[in-house]
């Protein structure tokens, strides 16, 4: 990897290592976490903090920077649906007491990614659920990416890691088949044992599929399925309403 891009590389890390359960890092557990020698680190953590992206708080500590909350107002500002999906996304946590989330598929060099840009922060009981704080999403094991593959009409990684017996156990063909008729995505202990998921399409003007709204829960809260699914697709036609498309129209 040229230098440049590495350091871009080792700079996107370190903010990544930020969120909503870890909120401010010191210079050792930040590079225990990361796996870099402190000295290296050091030099980063300088480097982005004159740079307004991270601010050094107490003794030795590190937060994110409010510069980045003027990109992320910036973004969110060129991003319309945003905002109704997100109100839908924590209106939808706290009435099912789940975790929920959006997520949206990205086009990259090689392969496409499916990216978790929201989760709820209330309405969730239980332990933590697997993969809540990840920002990319393997798209062969949870119900957004699968949701999203199958309506892009994608085929999954050659590569794609068996992470429980239960991962891929029917072929996909078939399987994003059905997600195409159904529009509905379903995954039962494929990323974790014990952990399963549901996920609809928001689909904006014209039907246009924009984002994938999910739930992930407990596997035995699947009993619930038809109610949760319903509560799914209510909270992704309301979305919808708002940005102009008439469900069923």
């Amino acid at each position: 990897m040229p230098r440049t891009l590495a350091t871009v590389d080792s700079a996107v890390r370190v903010l990544e290592a930020f969120d909503a359960d870890r909120t401010e890092w010191t210079l050792t557990a930040l590079a225990v976490h990361l796996g870099e020698a402190t000295s290296t680190l050091h030099e980063q953590l300088t480097t982005l903090t004159a740079g307004g992206l991270l601010m050094r708080v107490g003794r030795g500590r590190y937060r994110l920077g409010w510069r980045l909350l003027k990109l992320s107002s910036a973004l969110y500002g060129s991003v319309p649906w945003y905002a109704p999906a997100h109100d839908a996304m924590n209106a939808l946590a706290r009435g099912t007491h789940l975790l929920a989330f959006l997520c949206v598929l990205e086009a990259g060099q090689d392969q496409a990614q499916v990216l978790c840009i929201a989760r709820s922060v209330q309405g969730r009981d239980g332990p933590p659920v697997v993969g809540e704080t990840d920002f990319v999403l393997p798209p062969h094991a949870t119900a957004s990416g699968k949701l999203l593959y199958a309506l892009a009409g994608l085929d999954l990684p050659p590569d794609a890691p068996r992470f429980t017996p239960h991962t891929l156990a029917a072929p996909w063909p078939e399987e994003a088949r059905r997600i195409r008729l159904d529009r509905l995505a379903l995954t039962r202990d494929e990323w974790a044992v014990g952990t399963s998921g549901l996920a609809v399409p928001l689909v904006g003007e014209g039907g246009k599929v924009i984002a994938a709204l999910g739930l992930s829960l407990p596997t035995a809260r699947l009993r619930e399925q038809e109610r949760l699914t319903r509560r799914l697709r209510d909270a992704a036609d309301g979305v919808a309403w708002t940005l102009g498309h008439r469900p069923g129209s």
